[in-house]
């Protein structure tokens, strides 16, 4: 892959700029005081969530239109910074498969922003729970798997800036009434100039499980770090378990990488032993679903050159008599030197950024992805 020099391919920085430029967006901007109404005073009873970078509220505004407003917590530097590149990247990009942004609010100390309200909330709320789980059958997954695709390859190669994620996760894919997939979250996304192809972060942000080798290692990432992470995410829409936590039978202690689960099983002839029990009821479906486990693993490879663009995954999904590639081993296999090495990685003392991880535990595995920075978890 062609590396050029020494280049920040992110949107300009400068605090006093960036809030200028947001600030031109008049179109965009709300009143403070219109969301405060809408959300109820951002009442508790209103709110969907939480995280590192605040909270965000359900809201309805005079118009009947119903919204949903991140409000920034006052004391996130790093969100601070997310809001402005989300603020930045959203305004200019629109697609069927991208959440869509309605506005922003400034004022005082209050960074809010607010999007279209999805019904359904996040996929990760649907396939890690057992239960909302049986409610996706083959047929939304496939359309889920492939509209996140074609979100991806809008924004790697059909709109006309390119734009890396950084985040491709099931908690950032928001479903609406239909179970279209929206992409969300743009706070750690990367815009590119037509002529670059690869860029290398000073700070490693992303969460533990979807992180490309290259970028958890080295902190170089490219449109094939999203590849990997949407590897990642076509494999939990299968199993319908967590990548960093795949449990292997009924035993809850009996836990592994999930990657390295379906490589030993493509391997053994035993593929079948990952799909989630609830989609094997119709067998005629198995091939279609082996063939997306298929595409999955060969977006996972350890060599970023052996990892297909996105727009020859859309193609892949979309053409079942397309011949496929065999994978090889992909990265992060339990048990081998790049899986430690990895982790190693983001735990050494030594990394000049102190980067940070936290190893999912067993409650994690069933509740919370664990995300890592070099600032703060979100």
């Amino acid at each position: 892959m062609r590396r050029k020099k020494k280049q920040n391919p992110v949107p300009p920085t400068n605090t006093e700029n960036e809030t200028t430029e947001i600030g031109n967006a008049e179109s965009l901007k709300y009143n403070f005081n219109v969301v405060r109404v809408a959300t109820n005073n951002f009442s508790n009873e209103n709110k969907l969530g939480q995280g590192g970078f605040g909270a965000v509220y359900k809201g309805t505004l005079g118009d009947g239109r119903e919204i949903a407003v991140k409000r920034l917590a006052r004391d996130s530097g790093q969100g601070e910074v997310e809001f402005k590149n989300e603020v930045l990247l959203l305004a200019k990009l629109k697609h069927r498969n991208l959440v869509r942004l309605l506005g922003f609010s400034l004022e005082g100390s209050e960074r809010l922003l607010i999007y279209e309200f999805l019904s359904n909330a996040s996929l990760d709320q649907f396939i890690f729970d057992p239960t909302k789980r049986a409610l996706l059958d083959w047929k939304k997954r496939y359309k889920i798997i492939k509209g996140v695709a074609k979100g991806l390859l809008y924004l790697h190669e059909d709109s006309r800036l390119m734009i890396i994620q950084r985040d491709m996760k099931a908690g950032n894919v928001l479903l609406d009434a239909e179970m279209n997939p929206k992409i969300a979250d743009f706070g750690m996304a990367r815009l590119f100039n037509p002529e670059e192809t690869q860029g290398e972060a000073s700070r490693i942000v992303g969460t533990y499980g979807y992180m490309a080798p290259e970028y958890a290692m080295h902190g170089q990432f490219s449109v094939k770090s999203d590849v990997f992470s949407f590897g990642v995410l076509v494999m939990e829409i299968v199993t319908g378990q967590k990548n960093q936590c795949f449990q292997n039978g009924e035993s809850t202690d009996s836990t592994e990488y999930l990657l390295g689960f379906a490589w030993k099983s493509w391997r053994n002839g035993t593929i079948t032993d990952i799909i989630d029990p609830t989609l094997k009821a119709r067998s005629g479906l198995m091939n279609d679903i082996i063939r997306s486990i298929h595409i999955g693993l060969l977006c996972v490879q350890e060599d970023v050159s052996d990892r297909p663009t996105i727009s020859s995954v859309v193609l892949m999904l979309n053409s079942h008599s397309l011949s496929l590639p065999v994978p090889s081993e992909p990265a992060f296999l339990g048990n081998n030197n790049t899986f430690h090495r990895y982790v190693s990685s983001l735990t050494s003392s030594n990394d000049s950024a102190n980067r940070k991880v936290a190893k999912p535990t067993s409650s994690q595995c069933s509740k919370n992805d664990v995300s890592i920075s070099d600032i703060v978890p979100r």
